[in-house]
C-alpha cells in the first residue's frame, strides 16, 4: 500500500463521505419501513440491493487509492502495486453501474405506488426499461473489454517489461468512450425525468401551491445524482489517456459522488415517519389505535383498509402504507352553504344547488393512538 496524497487522498476522502452518507440513509429507510411503517417494498428491496453494491463500489475506491489509484504511472509501476491498483478499478467500474441503476430503478418503482395515471405510469416504466437496457450495454462492455478479461489489469506487465507472458486484446477506446457518453447522458435524462415527474403527480392535489412545490420536491429529491453525472461528462475522454489511473481520479471521484447521492437521496423521501416517531415515540406502527366520534364527524375508513386495489386510486403519501390502520380523516357535512376554509381544510365537492349535501370538506388527518399498559 502507498500513502494517501494528492488524487489519491481525494478519492479516499470522498468515497469515504459519500459511503457513509447514503449507508445512512438507507438504515435509517429500513427503520423506517420495517419498524414504523412496516411495509417493506420492492423499491426499498432495490435500494437496499443498490447499497450493498454501492459498499462494494466504495470498497474498491478506497482499497484502488492505497494501491495508487490517482497517482502516476511511472511512480506505480517502480512501486510495483500498479496491477493491483488496476484491478480494483475495473471491479470498481463494474459495480458502479448497477449500484446506479438500482438506486434509479428503485425511485421509480416508488413513485409508480403514487400515481394512477396510466401516461405516468408508462413514463416510470419506460425509465426503469431505458435504466436496465443502457446499464446492461454499458456494463459488459466495461466488464468484458479486454479478453481474457484478467488482461486489463495485467497489461500493465508491459510497462515494465516488454516481454513479459502476458497476452490478449482490447476493445477499441473510442467505443468505451461512445458508450460512456450514451450511458451519461440517458442516466442524465433519467433521473431529470424522476425528477420532474412528481410535480405532475401533485399538480391536481387539493392543496396549496406552497404545499404542492414542498412535495414535489421532495419526492423529486432522487434527481440531485444528475448533477454528479454532468459534472463527470467532461472528464469520458480521459479513458484515453496513457496515464490512465491518474487521469480517470475525476471519473471515480464524481462517480461515488453519484451512487451515493442518489442512494442517500431516494431514501430521504420515505424518511417523513421518523421525525413524527421523534415528537411522538406512541404513533410508531405498533401502537393499538382508537377513534372517537363526536357530533356531525364522520371518520372515513382508514386510507385504504377494507378496499380492494382496483376499488379506487392509491393514497399518493410515500411515507403511509395502503393498509396502514392508523390514519383518521375526520369530515364535515352540512347543508348550509360552504363557510370560508382554512389552509387544513380542502372541498372535496364544489357546492352547488339541487344536492342534499352542500359541501363536503377534510377538517383534519391526525393519528389517534393509546399505548397498551401491563
Amino acid at each position: 500500500m502507498l500513502p494517501l496524497e494528492g488524487r489519491s487522498q481525494a478519492i479516499f476522502i470522498v468515497t469515504t463521505i459519500f459511503l457513509g452518507l447514503s449507508f445512512i440513509a438507507v438504515c435509517l429507510r429500513c427503520f423506517v419501513r420495517i419498524r414504523l411503517v412496516k411495509a417493506f417494498g420492492w423499491d426499498d428491496t432495490f435500494m437496499v440491493c443498490a447499497m450493498l453494491l454501492n459498499i462494494l463500489f466504495a470498497l474498491c475506491g478506497i482499497t484502488g487509492a492505497l494501491y495508487g489509484m490517482g497517482q502516476r504511472s511511472d511512480d506505480l509501476v517502480k512501486r510495483g502495486t500498479m496491477e493491483t491498483a488496476m484491478f480494483w478499478w475495473w471491479l470498481g467500474q463494474t459495480s458502479y453501474v448497477w449500484t446506479c441503476a438500482l438506486a434509479k430503478i428503485s425511485i421509480a418503482f416508488a413513485l409508480l405506488r403514487l400515481t394512477v395515471s396510466k401516461p405516468h405510469k408508462l413514463v416510470l416504466w419506460a425509465v426503469i426499461g431505458v435504466t436496465c437496457v443502457v446499464g446492461l450495454v454499458f456494463w459488459f462492455m466495461l466488464t468484458l473489454q479486454c479478453q481474457p478479461v484478467k488482461f486489463f489489469w495485467q497489461r500493465v506487465r508491459l510497462y515494465g517489461d516488454p516481454h513479459a507472458d502476458v497476452s490478449g486484446t482490447c476493445m477499441n477506446l473510442d467505443n468505451i468512450i461512445a458508450i460512456a457518453y450514451v450511458y451519461s447522458v440517458t442516466a442524465t435524462l433519467c433521473d431529470l425525468t424522476l425528477g420532474l415527474l412528481p410535480i405532475a403527480l401533485v399538480w391536481n392535489l387539493k392543496m396549496n401551491i406552497r404545499t404542492k412545490g414542498a412535495l414535489a420536491g421532495i419526492l423529486g429529491m432522487g434527481c440531485i445524482a444528475s448533477a454528479a453525472v454532468i459534472i463527470r461528462i467532461p472528464f469520458l475522454h480521459d479513458y484515453k489517456d496513457h496515464d490512465f489511473l491518474y487521469a480517470t481520479a475525476n471519473i471515480s471521484i464524481w462517480s461515488n459522488v453519484e451512487a451515493g447521492l442518489g442512494i442517500a437521496a431516494g431514501s430521504l423521501v420515505t424518511l417523513r415517519p421518523l421525525f413524527r416517531w421523534f415528537r411522538d415515540p406512541s404513533s410508531a406502527g405498533g401502537s393499538k389505535s382508537k377513534t372517537k366520534r363526536t357530533g356531525g364527524s364522520v371518520p372515513l375508513s382508514s386510507v385504504n383498509g377494507g378496499r380492494s386495489a382496483s376499488s379506487g386510486p392509491q393514497y399518493w403519501r410515500p411515507d403511509l402504507d395502503r393498509e396502514d390502520q392508523q390514519v383518521i380523516t375526520t369530515i364535515h357535512t352540512s347543508n348550509g352553504s360552504a363557510t370560508s376554509r382554512t389552509s387544513s381544510q380542502e372541498d372535496l365537492n364544489p357546492t352547488n344547488g339541487g344536492t342534499f349535501f352542500q359541501g363536503v370538506n377534510v377538517q383534519k388527518t391526525f393519528y389517534v393512538s393509546e399505548d397498551q399498559t401491563s
